[in-house]
């Protein structure tokens, strides 16, 4: 099979699981385009926070109808605040409805193509050539978000951060609307116990036996 005619990657998991390191390095690997999705809801839900006035669904929904792909190139999307209002925000189906054919166009670009989020194998791409479903357990997610924070500047502490997590997740997983959830033929990496490179090593591979299938 030739990623030329388009061949879609997805890669879906909780907050901190891994999957966007895992995404960025089997798009470089194979060449294809990436888009880690989760950016789409941060940058709607930071032109909200940057709006004032709080939390409003139908003006997230506009917000996400008038997005840009410069709101995506911006350097304060990956705080904490932010994170926890794009996890409100993805729970609007109005907003993600708004944002679906922005990330179907993009995985049927030629080429090929690895989409990275929480709902890309079970909503966007249900037809995606390889799904995954990066996890890992809470208290190594908790971690390795507490170190990114606190290398940035970030005041928090780990419990703050696990507890922001926990209630995160929980979102994702309750909304009526594309809850986060493995697709049923998604193939499972947990993360926990693994590195970079053996996590990034068993994405390739997977990747490589559909190529050469």
């Amino acid at each position: 099979m030739s990623a030329r005619a388009g061949f879609t990657v997805a890669i879906d998991g909780p907050a901190a699981a891994g999957k966007g390191t895992v995404s960025r390095a089997v798009a470089g690997h194979f060449g294809f385009a990436h888009l880690d999705t989760g950016l789409l809801y941060r940058a709607v839900a930071r032109r909200m926070l940057d709006a004032g006035g709080g939390y409003d669904a139908g003006r997230a929904e506009a917000i996400a109808a008038a997005l840009e792909p410069a709101d995506l190139d911006r350097g304060d999307l990956r705080t904490a605040e932010v994170a926890q209002a794009a996890s409100r925000v993805a729970a609007v189906p109005q907003v993600r409805a708004a944002l679906l054919e922005f990330q179907r166009a993009f995985a049927a670009r030629a080429g090929g193509a690895v989409l990275d989020g929480r709902d890309i194998g079970t909503v966007i791409c249900p037809e995606a050539d390889v799904k995954l479903f990066v996890t890992a357990s809470d208290a190594v997610r908790a971690g390795r978000r507490f170190r990114e924070l606190t290398e940035k500047g970030f005041d928090t502490d780990f419990d703050t951060v696990l507890a922001d997590l926990r209630a995160r997740d929980a979102r994702d997983a309750d909304r009526i609307d594309a809850p986060l959830k493995p697709a049923g033929d998604a193939l499972l990496l947990d993360t926990s116990e693994m590195s970079i490179e053996q996590a990034v090593a068993a994405a390739i591979a997977a990747v490589e036996a559909r190529l050469t299938g």
